[in-house]
């Protein structure tokens, strides 16, 4: 794209980083100064009644800046990234045509991908091959099936947790189906237009991963002590179709609490898994903007953070942006 062209486009920004990183902290610092409107990009949030354990935005600050994509569905039903980028382009024209400026912020990098760059002419599903997929996973486990993806698709085996069972069976029947690994297939696809917008995108990284482990630490016990049990009991209730399996009950945090309210294992027990799963999805939300480009990188740890990603978004709305 010439500068030319890029200058015409109308403006947008995102704020991309792990969990526990600040990202809904720094959009409502930005949205004190800027007239940004928050669009969603978390697979989470899209479903009613999931607050505590998705660090939802409270009713005070979605009254304080307008939020888009949350509280979408019920937690029994499904989201795909194709659903989220239809859904964000629409919010974006939306809010740009108001005169305001929309702000992606999120963590699920799947999502966003999917907004900028569209996604991939992949194998159609096959209900049979999930079937029988399904039973193997049930005989073996995911994590046995997680191991077999990383001997045909390491790359992305590496970006998925051991019980994604959702992501393990697609990239399985993706190789299975093609006979190709799915990010040989993906880095394979032709080029498609991009986002008709000028983005620029922050990425929050912490210069000290054990600080992040702390936050971690620290948001999951705050949970705990907010009742969040006691909202995937209410959720329980409510759904009594609910099973750890679906895609809502896959975000980390709920998956441990079912087991424990299963009695599958005590308080400590949950508190240490929860933890650790949640790291975990630090680490491959880490490994996504690792291997992404276009990013303004800024240390999520430092004091002068907001000051820094300010000047930032000033700069990429006065002028187009390119990638570094």
């Amino acid at each position: 794209m010439t500068m030319t062209s890029a200058a015409s486009l109308p403006p947008a920004l995102a704020i991309l980083g792990p969990t526990a990183s600040g990202k809904t902290g720094l959009a409502l610092a930005l949205a004190a100064d800027l007239p940004v409107e928050i669009i969603s990009i978390d697979s989470a949030l899209v479903y009613r009644e999931m607050d505590i354990g998705t660090a939802k935005p409270t009713a005070a600050e979605q009254a304080a800046v307008p939020h888009h994509l949350i509280d979408l569905l019920p937690p029994t039903e499904a989201y795909s990234a194709a659903q989220f980028a239809h859904d964000a382009r629409r919010c974006m024209d939306d809010i740009t045509a108001r005169g305001k400026i929309p702000l992606l912020v999120g963590g699920t990098m799947l999502y966003f991908k999917a907004l900028t760059e569209g996604l991939s002419d992949l194998p159609q599903a096959d209900p049979a091959l999930r079937a029988a997929l399904d039973q193997e996973a049930a005989e073996r486990g995911w994590p046995a099936l997680h191991a077999e993806l990383a001997l045909r698709d390491p790359l992305t085996a590496a970006r998925l947790a051991p019980h994604d069972a959702q992501r393990i069976q697609r990239a399985l029947e993706v190789c299975r189906l093609s006979g190709q690994a799915m990010s040989a297939l993906l880095a394979a696809s032709p080029a498609r237009a991009g986002l008709p917008y000028r983005l620029t995108t922050l990425a929050l990284l912490p210069s000290d991963r054990s600080v992040l482990h702390t936050r971690i630490a620290q948001r999951f016990e705050a949970m705990l002590a907010q009742d969040f049990l006691a909202e995937v009991q209410g959720l329980l209730a409510r759904y009594p179709t609910l099973h750890p399996d679906l895609p809502s009950m896959r975000s980390v945090g709920y998956r441990q609490a079912l087991a424990y309210l299963a009695g599958d294992y005590d308080y400590a027990t949950l508190v240490e898994k929860g933890v650790v799963a949640t790291r975990q999805l630090a680490k491959r939300q880490l490994t996504w903007l690792r291997g992404m480009t276009g990013l303004h990188p800024l240390d999520c740890l430092a004091p002068e953070l907001k000051t820094h990603a300010r000047a930032l978004c000033l700069a990429g709305l006065a002028q187009p942006t390119e990638a570094r």
